[in-house]
């Protein structure tokens, strides 16, 4: 039986400040267990307890209701007046009308969303890692990063390069966007060792689809 895991840095001391690690880690050295196992890693899928429950809930309030009529009416007592009034207008109403068209958009809306939910795996704060291998049992594992943990890690990271005073770090699932404001030195510099540094975290992060990074550098506003 697979399990399923997901682990967050606390800190950027989670991240291997050497180069050499992280390269090392990147093309698979056999020494460090972290070799990419060669096959795309899956995302992580999300349980829909919300959505799940919500329809559970509606059809057993909608199944119970029918039922309690069809009994009353089988029991000798006249059917609710909402139904005779659906079975009226369902027998009457024509299907050009525009309330069927209305009721039948929404009804092909609402499957849609449900079709959707069940197909895709949700859960896109979570960014997949490699998995290693030549460690017993790590096939079993299936772990990833939160989003916003890898952007406060490259933060972090990006303020510690000279001549930066802030620095701002947005982390999507294909693309990591990151703009600093740079007090001295040469905005190019800055911009270089800034591309290097991040480049390296990411790197050293072990995600399976390392994002694109992009580095944006402009001096702060006056006043």
């Amino acid at each position: 039986m697979s399990s399923s895991t997901w682990r967050q840095p606390a800190s950027d001391s989670d991240v291997p400040s050497d180069p050499g690690q992280a390269a090392s880690s990147a093309d698979g050295d056999p020494g460090t267990g972290s070799t990419a196992s060669g096959r795309s890693e899956r995302r992580f899928w999300s349980a829909r307890r919300i959505p799940a429950a919500l329809v559970a809930l509606l059809s057993v309030a909608a199944i119970g209701l029918f039922l309690y009529d069809v009994v009353s009416v089988r029991t000798g007592r006249s059917a609710m007046r909402w139904r005779r009034r659906l079975a009226e207008e369902l027998a009457t109403r024509p299907l050009d009308d525009t309330w069927v068209i209305v009721g039948a958009a929404v009804a092909m809306a609402l499957g849609l969303l449900l079709f959707l939910l069940a197909v895709t795996p949700g859960l896109r704060r979570l960014l997949p890692m490699r998995q290693p291998t030549g460690i017993p049992g790590a096939e079993e594992v299936h772990a990833g990063l939160d989003r916003r943990a890898v952007a406060l890690v490259l933060r972090d990271r990006a303020v510690q390069v000279a001549g930066v005073r802030s620095a701002r770090v947005a982390v999507g699932r294909r693309k990591v966007k990151a703009r600093a404001e740079a007090r001295f030195r040469d905005l190019e510099e800055v911009r270089a060792d800034l591309d290097a540094t991040l480049g390296e975290a990411v790197t050293s992060l072990g995600l399976a689809r390392p994002p694109a990074l992009t580095v944006q550098v402009r001096r702060p506003k006056k006043g």
